[in-house]
């Protein structure tokens, strides 16, 4: 499940403009949240689980 979840954000992190049609101007933007999304949920993850 980690995997699957890794890919998935490295493909929409790094192709997502191209996938989604995001615009320079918002790419910046939405690609923070995503990764903050991200560090945020191995946190979460990571506390709940020990």
């Amino acid at each position: 499940m980690v995997g699957l979840a890794s890919a998935i954000f490295v493909s929409v992190f790094g192709f997502g403009n191209a996938i989604f049609g995001w615009s320079d101007h918002t790419l910046h933007e939405v690609q923070l949240g995503l990764f903050l999304s991200f560090v945020l949920g191995v946190l979460c993850g990571y506390k709940t689980k020990g």
